[in-house]
């Protein structure tokens, strides 16, 4: 099992905890930069996963039942751990992006698996570069899904993408949800973009994504199978919020200002992370009829 490096401080990631429970062995790769606290029974290899030579070293001759891989972005990479892996894994789940759709031209929001293929944007200025980082990321992870593809359909690399939008977890290191704790805990009003409710959120739970990550593995799902993962509600931020604001016992009240002016005095997305433009809304039919998924309520989870 080979699992993402973590936020120091806290206790095992989640689906650590998961495999472990059911009584797996877990093997943790990362470049042991970042401290953690695994459990002693996980056994630790240490490599840069885009370092070729020191991946196959770390992974020697090893064999694999179930790996889960969070950290692939690019198509090099790809090439890389399925050539290493080739007749070594039982399962191959890797944590795609519902980004894969936003590079795309002319789709409507939700995004579904049949719109993958058709034309991407041409890629845009360098500035502001979060639109350009956002549009690289969407299109190198599309390299990533596209060699594994190649690497299934001429090899049988057991290999399943789950494409996810934000997810929405205690274990988030950007602090998104965090943040707008404590603003609605220090009393002011969360100031968001003009536009904001032409962007309906459809995010995941964290622990959704967990239970989708094992049943990946379930022998009935198809290797090849590329799958959406997401909550049901398709919400305004407000809606979002009214649960978080509920549990606290305080009202969300919202300011909405121009997202140019927001932008320009370096607030987004700071004062709002809820809000960006690069956030994806995925239909979740698919992997409710392949992985049997029901998925958490929103007003159950973000509590």
């Amino acid at each position: 099992r080979w699992l993402a490096r973590r936020p120091p401080g806290r206790s095992a990631p989640d689906l650590v905890a998961a495999l472990l429970a059911r009584g797996d062995r877990v093997t943790v790769l990362n470049r042991g930069i970042t401290p953690d606290e695994l459990p002693a029974e996980v056994e630790r290899l240490r490599a840069d996963r885009s370092d070729a030579a020191a991946l196959e070293a770390a992974l020697g001759t090893r064999d694999f039942d179930f790996v889960v891989d969070t950290t692939l972005y690019n198509g090099a990479d790809a090439r890389t751990i399925a050539r290493i892996l080739d007749g070594r894994a039982g399962r191959y789940v890797f944590w795609s992006t519902g980004q894969v759709y936003l590079v795309r031209t002319g789709l409507a929001r939700p995004f579904r698996e049949e719109d993958y293929d058709g034309p991407l944007m041409p890629e845009p200025p360098a500035s502001p570069a979060a639109d350009h980082d956002n549009w690289v990321y969407g299109v190198d992870k599309r390299a990533a899904e596209e060699v594994l593809r190649e690497a299934h359909a001429g090899l049988g690399f057991p290999s399943v993408a789950l494409r996810m939008p934000m997810i929405n977890s205690a274990r988030d290191h950007y602090g998104r949800l965090a943040g707008y704790v404590h603003r609605l805990l220090d009393g002011g009003p969360i100031v968001i973009p003009e536009d904001q409710d032409a962007l309906m959120l459809r995010h995941v739970f964290g622990g959704d994504v967990v239970a989708a990550t094992l049943r990946a593995a379930e022998p009935g799902v198809p290797a090849g199978t590329c799958l959406n993962i997401s909550q049901d509600e398709t919400l305004t931020l407000e809606a979002m919020l009214a649960p978080v604001g509920a549990a606290l016992g305080v009202a969300v009240r919202l300011v909405r200002r121009p997202r140019a002016v927001l932008a320009s005095h370096g607030l987004l997305p700071a004062c709002s992370p809820w809000s960006g433009l690069w956030m994806s809304a995925l239909a979740n039919e698919r992997s409710k009829a392949v992985l049997g998924m029901r998925y958490t309520p929103v007003a159950m989870y973000l509590p």
